[in-house]
């Protein structure tokens, strides 16, 4: 394809309202640099006109690491004996806040496993104190729940709610999530969006069985949703789960599907996963040139964040609370960008001027 025609097909894709699986998948499979240059060029031109200079930041508290479910891609896999279980108490959790309020974050992600252990009311009562507390965001990560536990926390005054759909296409999903059903995934977020929660979800790049074209489903899956957030990121096998030996996924395709779910979804907050910055190198910066305006630095205290081992080679999780504020302000000064202390709430509300 000319570059010519490349650059005609990503104003194509840019204004259509759900462009085809066909037109996607070559833009996936780009490989020149001409081509990529034109791809990344674009993403930030949209990310510039629908989300500005800003770039958010959330403060995740992973709080527990216990987890019923055998997705063959986890180190948190309940089949995992080798990993230490913990599951944070409440004045661990409030401390870790705390922490997070003083570096003046306003957004907390409190994320743990798919844990039984976590009693309803018991979260609830963190929220409500949090809340009481701190001028501060939350967004919830725990999981697949029920419609009463989601409403309970959101009546508390939970804000936001991530659960990943890993892959949208439902085989893919089954074969690699034992005694889990897709569709309760997708009835999930469907509670969760009439809750009136802000929602996240995303996917994993390079899945074993995974397709260009699955992943192009997976784009157009996260336009039809209207996701307020959507995390993207490469596998990385774990020692300890049925994908131990596979192939990683590759740094580049994810930059591409990141580039890409921009263009498409135009405002959505798309953070610079930790995934990334746990590669050969640290391509979380190459993402937040490629259209993403979110960081997640760790609040996790020790011993406990070296526990919540999704996958292996996680970034900073030797470091202290609070070690990564130099790293991420020099990201953005780098780039010529600013940290954007507010709350970073869904930017879907505004208006969109599509002609683009």
């Amino acid at each position: 394809m000319s570059i010519s025609n490349f650059k005609d097909l990503l104003i194509k894709i840019q204004r259509a309202d759900i462009p085809s699986v066909e037109d996607l998948t070559k833009v996936l499979s780009c490989g020149n640099q001409d081509e990529l240059d034109s791809l990344f060029s674009s993403a930030e031109w949209i990310r510039r006109k629908f989300c500005g200079e800003g770039i958010f930041l959330r403060g995740i508290i992973e709080f527990s690491n216990f987890c019923l479910r055998d997705c063959f891609y986890c180190g948190l896999n309940k089949h995992n004996l080798k990993v230490k279980r913990y599951r944070m108490g409440r004045d661990e959790i409030m401390s870790s806040v705390e922490s997070l309020a003083g570096e003046n974050i306003r957004t907390v992600i409190l994320q743990s496993g798919d844990d039984p252990g976590i009693d309803t009311l018991w979260l609830k009562d963190i929220i409500l104190e949090i809340k009481s507390k701190f001028d501060m965001a939350i967004t919830l990560s725990l999981g697949e729940r029920s419609f009463k536990d989601y409403k309970i926390w959101r009546d508390a005054g939970a804000d936001r709610y991530l659960l990943k759909i890993e892959t949208s296409d439902k085989a893919l999903y089954e074969s690699m999530h034992n005694e889990m059903s897709f569709d309760n995934r997708i009835r999930c977020l469907d509670d969760l969006r009439e809750l009136g929660y802000q929602v996240g979800s995303g996917n994993i790049i390079g899945l074993p069985g995974q397709s260009l074209e699955i992943i192009a489903g997976d784009i157009i899956f996260f336009k039809e949703r209207e996701l307020d957030m959507i995390g993207i990121g490469p596998f990385i096998p774990h020692n300890d789960s049925r994908f131990n030996g596979k192939k990683r996924g590759e740094a580049l395709l994810t930059l591409k599907t990141i580039a890409l779910t921009r263009i498409l979804t135009k405002n959505a907050h798309i953070p610079a996963t930790t995934a990334l910055g746990s590669l050969d190198k640290d391509y979380r910066i190459d993402a937040l040139g490629y259209g993403a305006n979110v960081l997640m630095p760790n609040f996790t205290p020790q011993p406990y964040r070296k526990l919540y081992e999704i996958y292996p080679g996680k970034k900073c999780v030797d470091e202290p609370i609070g070690a990564c504020n130099f790293c991420i302000a020099d990201m953005a000064k780098s780039l010529g960008r600013f940290i954007d202390y507010g709350r970073g709430d869904s930017l879907k509300e505004k208006k969109l001027n599509l002609n683009v």
